[in-house]
This record gives structure tokens, C-alpha cells and sequence, in this order.
């Protein structure tokens, strides 16, 4: 692959697509010009060529043919084109070289592959797209290389990865994302949906799972139902409590795991969008946990850039 001034990011995972247009120079970071976003791999109608082209139409009319960076579910089974996962521990910075290359349109397009670890219960964990923010975290501060550190990456499908010494040693995933919404939207707890964020619910919600016996965590979802029945929640603060009881949930089992112990880590870096963020880092920080919150579309791009660094090294003559 030719060195180019432009190129497409593309972080395409299972709901959204959210594409990039960057001005690259091999040696200064990407700069973002502009961003577009279009349907997620699960929800494509027609095919991913389509989708991809129809969404980044404007820039490939006015740049030409430009190389496109792919990571997420673009690169499963149930993708375009699937990549491998890679085992851990594994080092990010030689990541671009074991990704899968073709052309489209006459577009060079590379699909980053992902990382798979198998925990010391003997089931295994992947992950898709994290692992290039998790890189553009490591790039963001060359002091990261060395020591041990947890990273947070809340979402969908909630990615803890534990990294030493540069490497990322084992990751850890909870639904929790995706249990909201199949809670909000397909269950008796959330009668009516509202986009208020309620932060006293939330926390109330949160210091429910956090000071609940073991094994108590579906026994006491029931409580968003019971809690508005008896006048303890509105209807309009339900969804907060749901989403502090889940929260709560996913950070006191990051608070047990055996892979690390979360007071002797100093902080925990939390990769994701601004409200979701605050929200684990308020919990975190109700267990005495320093939190140090990274805005996403940083991390993705500057791990976009190591990417587009590691193509132009291979490419020299």
C-alpha cells in the first residue's frame, strides 16, 4: 500500500457505522476533516459494499481513490471479510501487518483483526475494534509501555483489559450495554422510555447491586418494577435506576476478578462516550478507584494512525 494523503477510518461494529475522513503525513498524527456515520453490520439491507460507499461518497468524489482502515464486526463472521483473532498476551504495535488486505472499487482496504484470551476458568473472551482503541490509548502516552494497568471500555458489550508492560495480557466482557437495552425495550421493568437521566436514581440504583449479597443481581432487578409500584421510582426514573443496578453490577464484578486487584492499579483509564464514562467512573470512584477518562473518537483515531504508521513502515522500499 502507497503512502497517501488522505485516508477513511471506519470503526463499524454490530449497531453503528462511524467513518472518518483523515488528512495523513507519516510523520504527524491523523487529522480529522470530517466524520459520517451509516448503519451497523447487523442492520446492513443490501450489502457492505453499498453501505460503506453509499455513506463515504462525498469524500471519494472529491479525493479519489484513498485507502480505507477498517476495525469491529466488519472483520467477524458475520462481516465483510473475517480476520483472525489474535491470542494474548500480544504486543498492538504490529497489528496492521495481520490484518486482511483487498481492493474494492479500486480502494485498498484493510481489515484490522482482533484479540481472543482464554481466562483462567477456561472460557474464552474476544473482542473487535477495542483493541484499536486500546492502541491509540497506549500511543496517547509512552509512560503506558511500562507497568500494569486496567482499561475500562464501556459500551455494548463492556471491554475491561488488563495490560502489562505494553502488552495486553487478558480482557474481560460484560453485556451490559446490551442487557439495557433488552431490559428497557422487551421486559415489564421500563413501562415508559425516557431520555432524562435521573442522577439520584442512577446512584440509588448503583448502591443497590454494590451492597447486595452475591447472586442477588436478578433477584433484585425485579426491584425496578416493585420500587414504581410502590411509589419509590417514577416511571421516569426507572431506566436511570436500571442503568445504576447494571453498572453497579459490572464494576463490582471488575472489583472481585482474580485477574487484578483494582486497589493496587493506582486508576482505571475509561475509553468511551462522555455520559457513559462518567457513569462508571461515578461508580468506580463510590469504591475509592481514581478514574482517568479518555474521550473515544481520541483513542480511535490516534489508534487509526498507528495503524496508518505500522502500512507506511511496510510499504518503504
Amino acid at each position: 500500500m502507497l503512502i497517501h494523503e488522505y485516508i477513511v477510518a471506519v470503526d463499524w461494529g454490530t449497531s453503528h457505522l462511524r467513518a472518518f475522513l483523515c488528512k495523513a503525513n507519516k510523520d504527524n498524527p491523523l487529522k480529522l476533516l470530517d466524520k459520517a456515520y451509516s448503519l451497523g453490520v447487523n442492520k446492513v439491507i443490501h450489502s457492505f459494499e453499498q453501505t460503506l460507499f453509499d455513506c463515504i461518497s462525498p469524500w471519494l468524489s472529491q479525493y479519489g481513490k484513498i485507502p480505507i482502515f477498517m476495525i469491529g464486526q466488519i472483520g467477524s463472521s458475520i462481516g465483510w471479510k473475517e480476520t483472525d483473532y489474535l491470542p494474548c498476551p500480544t504486543k498492538l504495535e504490529g497489528i496492521a501487518a495481520q490484518g486482511v488486505n483487498f481492493t474494492c472499487a479500486g480502494h485498498d482496504i484493510t481489515i484490522i483483526p482482533g484479540l481472543s484470551c482464554r481466562l483462567s476458568n477456561d472460557n474464552y473472551d474476544v473482542m473487535r475494534g477495542e483493541e484499536l482503541q486500546t492502541l491509540g490509548w497506549l500511543q496517547q502516552d509512552t509512560q503506558r509501555v511500562k507497568g500494569t494497568h486496567l482499561v475500562c471500555l464501556p459500551g455494548t458489550h463492556t471491554k475491561w483489559v488488563l495490560i502489562k508492560e505494553g502488552n495486553v495480557e487478558l480482557f474481560k466482557t460484560a453485556m451490559t450495554g446490551e442487557l439495557f437495552d433488552l431490559l428497557t425495550n422487551h421486559s415489564i421493568l421500563i413501562q415508559k422510555g425516557n431520555a432524562t437521566f435521573d442522577q439520584p436514581a442512577f446512584k440509588k440504583g448503583a448502591d443497590f447491586t454494590l451492597k447486595s449479597e452475591l447472586g442477588s443481581f436478578t433477584h433484585g432487578l425485579f426491584s425496578v418494577r416493585s420500587k414504581q409500584l410502590f411509589g419509590e421510582l417514577t416511571n421516569s426514573q426507572a431506566s436511570s435506576y436500571l442503568s445504576g443496578l447494571l453498572i453497579g453490577s459490572d464494576v463490582r464484578a471488575a472489583l472481585n476478578a482474580e485477574e487484578w486487584q483494582l486497589s493496587e492499579l493506582g486508576e482505571v483509564s475509561i475509553i468511551g462516550t462522555k455520559h457513559l464514562s462518567q457513569q462508571f467512573s461515578q461508580v468506580l470512584e463510590m469504591h475509592g478507584i481514581k478514574t482517568n477518562i479518555c474521550e473515544v473518537t481520541d483513542m480511535t483515531l490516534l489508534g487509526f494512525n498507528a495503524v496508518y504508521q505500522q502500512v507506511s513502515a511496510l510499504s518503504k522500499p
